[in-house]
């Protein structure tokens, strides 16, 4: 292995990492069977305000991560197939 794929696997293995804790810090679209015996939402009007920035603040952060991800594990590859060829 170069050093090349090294550094690459472990810039991977951290923007995983990342990836999984922002999606897990995202809250669900649907509140389940709670949800549907209390007939909705537990949230108030002035409190969806606040959670509509997180959520989009979190897509963001998931969105960029997802993209880094793609990115290093695509150019890992393509390095790894163009110095197995020589």
């Amino acid at each position: 292995m170069s050093t090349f794929e090294i550094v690459s696997g472990v810039i991977v293995l951290i923007v995983s990492l990342f990836l999984i804790s922002v999606v897990m810090m995202q809250e669900g679209k649907d509140n389940g069977l709670s949800g549907a015996i209390q007939g909705g939402s537990s949230e108030s009007f002035l409190n969806t305000g606040g959670n509509r920035t997180k959520d989009a603040q979190l897509k963001r952060a998931t969105t960029f991560f997802a993209v880094v991800f793609f990115i290093v594990v695509i150019a890992t590859n393509i390095f790894a197939f163009i110095t197995n060829e020589k």
